[in-house]
């Protein structure tokens, strides 16, 4: 396969993904929508198990947790706030809760879990 077929090949492929992903959102949200509407998380639809988990996630504030931690040696442990990198130094007590407490926020993102029975 030439390399303008490749190229073609891509692009097609890469339209086609937006759309599908497109349509997995609006799925998806109409999805977790009857679910908190039905106030259901778990439940069975035909041969599906449908699951709703919500997942608790910290994010960091970029300028926040650079004032935080203003030691450079500290700080050239990650070039971005990196949410495993930051919770293994929290484990390794490297860096304390207190220290970056205004430089986090929490998230809470909703899964949605299709199985087939």
């Amino acid at each position: 396969m030439e390399l303008e077929n490749k190229v073609r090949r891509y692009y097609q492929l890469k339209q086609k993904q937006k759309e599908i992903e497109g349509e997995l959102a609006d799925l998806r949200n109409d999805i977790t929508a009857h679910c908190a509407e039905q106030e259901v998380s778990d439940w069975e639809i035909g041969n599906y198990r449908v699951r709703i988990v919500q997942q608790h996630r910290k994010e960091y504030d970029h300028a926040k947790l650079y004032d935080a931690l203003p030691d450079p040696q500290l700080w050239r442990l990650f070039s971005k706030p990196d949410s495993s990198k930051i919770a293994s130094l929290l484990k390794l007590k490297v860096i304390a809760d207190e220290q970056i407490k205004d430089a986090v926020s929490h998230k809470t993102v909703t899964l949605l879990q299709v199985d087939k029975k």
